[in-house]
């Protein structure tokens, strides 16, 4: 029994060059779902992350827009505003799509709080601009009434940053499991979960953060074994030499050589670098295979004809790799 998990960004949900307006959203969920619903076909079980800065960035300026009329909401509120929101969306479009094509899989939109390190580094240096760009005047305002962290992006303006801090736990994954086990393609774990804090009582309380989708993708798939993972960016596959003369494609990959790449600086950490590692992660704790690729070769990348997979050593097929050298 195959199980996959795929993850991908807020932006496959609000493109370059659009709004962002719900009409847009919709339109490009169903686009996504047309090309995602083959690769489902692949899984007996499949769940889907998504991300969701740009939602929340809207979220947090309706917030501000509207704070001298109703009282404004913490940022784990509105987290979870977006995973209900796109996860209907997404949901949706799927349903749809898989209506179309005659196929009948159950889906659910599970909201997921994510537990972390209330003594985790990232809260003591925050660092991931969210949300509205504010003047200088009501930055000011801000950082001494209300104790935001602030900094000008830019020249843009002022942003308040948060901190970004490790997922360590996954609440209620055993539910998660169960409902996964069922062959239901599950949509959770969105904008990289509910972010909150385990107090001294065994309580759990919501805090201003936000958690990387890719690092929370590969504790739920380490915690629900699952075999193929799907890291959908903006390029069909990896490079190296990215953008240069000698630019070469990396068709299928080892774990050990994926690694040797990165630490010669052929994924940058502005880019293609964290998807790495997160990689990295999910194969030395599980195993099997990630596969990183764009929305319009996701079918394709089950088959080997598209993307990037990379796999642990002791399952790499030398036979069907795609050898490139790094050009000094």
């Amino acid at each position: 029994m195959r199980r996959g998990l795929l993850a991908f960004g807020g932006n496959a949900l609000i493109k370059a060059r659009e709004k962002g307006t719900i009409h847009e959203q919709i339109a490009n969920a169903d686009e996504a779902a047309r090309q995602i619903v083959p690769l489902v076909d692949s899984y007996a079980c499949f769940m889907m992350v998504h991300g969701n800065g740009p939602q929340v960035g809207q979220n947090l300026i309706r917030v501000e827009e509207a704070v001298t009329k109703v009282p404004p909401l913490p940022l784990d509120v509105c987290v979870a505003e977006t995973q209900g929101s796109m996860g209907y969306i997404l949901e949706k479009a799927l349903s749809n799509e898989l209506q179309r094509k005659g196929t009948e899989r159950d889906l659910m939109s599970v909201l997921t709080q994510v537990e972390v390190d209330a003594e985790d580094p990232a809260f003591r240096n925050p660092t991931k601009p969210i949300g509205p760009f504010y003047t200088a005047y009501r930055a000011k305002h801000l950082m001494e009434v209300e104790r935001w962290a602030m900094v000008e992006d830019s020249g843009r303006g002022y942003r308040k940053v948060v901190a970004s801090p490790k997922p360590k736990r996954i609440l209620s994954v055993g539910a998660l499991r169960a409902l996964y086990e069922t062959g239901s393609i599950l949509i959770a774990g969105g904008g990289g979960g509910i972010p909150v804090v385990r107090e001294l009582d065994g309580t759990h309380r919501g805090v201003e953060a936000v958690i990387d989708k890719d690092r929370t993708s590969v504790l739920l798939g380490c915690d629900l074994d699952v075999d193929d993972m799907f890291f959908v960016t903006g390029v069909p596959c990896l490079y190296l030499n990215f953008g240069k003369s000698n630019q070469k494609v990396l068709s299928e990959v080892s774990l050990d050589e994926v690694l040797a790449y990165h630490k010669e600086g052929q994924f940058p950490p502005g880019s293609m670098g964290p998807k790495i590692e997160a990689a990295a992660q999910f194969l030395a704790k599980k195993g099997g295979s990630v596969i990183i690729t764009d929305a319009p070769n996701i079918a394709a990348s089950v088959a080997g004809k598209a993307g990037t997979r990379i796999v642990h050593e002791k399952a790499k097929k030398p036979a069907k790799i795609e050898r490139a050298s790094v050009k000094r």
